[in-house]
């Protein structure tokens, strides 16, 4: 098979769809497919991929995306092959919008994975534009889905409360799982948010919940490491100082192997998000073997079940409550809960079980015959 890749940027240093998009069709090249991924060029790599295809940004906001070179050639593809799976991640920019509307015309088998833009979080915030955005462009160009990807239950939901009824293949993100490693030693432990500092991550909730419990766990400390988006970092200092917080150290950005080391120094990890169609420091914390704890903004129920962490109402109290839990427990129970946490990643979040899900999927879009078993048509 060929598939051709769209999302409207990589880079070297992030997660999310940077990561996600790239390490899928790493994969399925390994499986034997032919892949590529058209990007625009705005996020220089050090050692650009063989598949990647970059193109000049054209006339217009820089956040639309336009490029008229990228257009050209997804059509110029398109029309060269009626066998090319197109596949589109994310919404909201022109890279997302041209496969639609290309294969309005050309009839290629066409999948898009929203990556947590249907969220009603995601469709809350944005340009005051974006309603109208969505009427014109982006909505009409999925018209020519034909099958959508969710990483979650709950993104599958979110795809069916837009109305979309189209196919859905619920496949998760995977994860690269290093060899184990101990942490640092320390006397003291060590809480730790590792995400973009954005509003959505929820520090809001983070902060006076760790201000509820700091005074009763003196031997814990907070670690909160990520970049600053949008300056939102004042804002979350300036709060950290009106609530007099102890023990707390912002850190800035972290890559490679230098955040591995954060997740693997840490006793317990925390994303109290407002909203995530996956969560993939979630995944990486696990893969570290670090515990965590999670807020239902995030769609990973089996945390619990999994023994590997909590699943928590998203609010101050509820964090609050749930951290007087964690911090009591010792570092041979919370050690034992990462244990579980990267075996379950092994299980379940391979690279190449994501990959091979994701490839069957293409096949049955391009060929028929029996349906995927994680294709859902209801």
């Amino acid at each position: 098979m060929r598939i051709i890749h769209t999302v409207p940027a990589i880079s070297d240093e992030a997660s999310g769809p940077s990561y996600s998009v790239r390490s899928l069709c790493d994969s399925l090249i390994s499986q034997g497919q032919n892949v590529d991924l058209a990007v625009l060029d705005w996020a220089p790599l050090a050692s650009p991929p063989s598949y990647l295809k970059s193109f000049p940004l054209g006339l217009g906001p820089r956040r639309l995306g336009r490029s008229p070179a990228m257009r050209r050639w997804l059509e110029r593809e398109a029309r060269s092959d009626s066998g090319i799976v197109f596949h589109n991640h994310s919404l909201w920019m022109m890279p997302n919008v041209y496969p639609g509307q290309l294969m309005r015309k050309y009839k290629n088998p066409f999948i898009v994975s929203p990556r947590g833009t249907f969220t009603e979080y995601a469709l809350s915030i944005g340009s005051k534009i974006k309603p109208l955005f969505w009427r014109l462009v982006q909505r009409p160009a999925l018209s020519a889905v034909s099958c959508f990807h969710a990483t979650s239950a709950s993104e599958y939901a979110d795809i069916r409360r837009m109305g979309f009824t189209q196919p859905v293949t619920v496949i998760p993100n995977g994860i690269d799982v290093p060899e184990r490693e101990t942490g640092t030693p320390s006397n003291s432990r060590r809480l730790l948010f590792l995400a973009r500092i954005h509003p959505n991550k929820g520090l809001d909730l983070l902060l006076p919940a760790w201000r509820a419990v700091q005074d009763r766990f003196p031997n814990w400390e907070l670690r909160i490491v990520g970049p600053d988006e949008g300056g939102y970092l004042a804002a979350v200092r300036r709060l950290s100082m009106e609530l007099g917080l102890g023990r707390i150290e912002f850190c800035g950005p972290c890559y490679g192997d230098q955040k591995w080391r954060e997740y693997r120094d840490a006793d317990l990890y925390v994303l109290p998000t407002h909203s995530e169609n996956f969560g993939m420091t979630v995944a990486e914390a696990l893969a570290a073997s670090t515990p965590t704890i999670v807020t239902k903004g995030a769609p990973w129920g089996d945390l619990e079940s999994r023994g590997a962490g909590w699943w928590i109402d998203i609010g101050v109290d509820s964090l609050a409550a749930c951290l007087e839990k964690a911090l009591a427990c010792s570092p041979e129970t919370l050690s034992q809960m990462g244990i579980a946490g990267r075996e379950w990643m092994l299980e379940e979040y391979s690279w190449k079980r994501v990959g091979a899900m994701m490839a069957a999927t293409y096949r049955w879009l391009l060929h028929g015959g029996e349906r995927p078993a994680w294709v859902h048509l209801d």
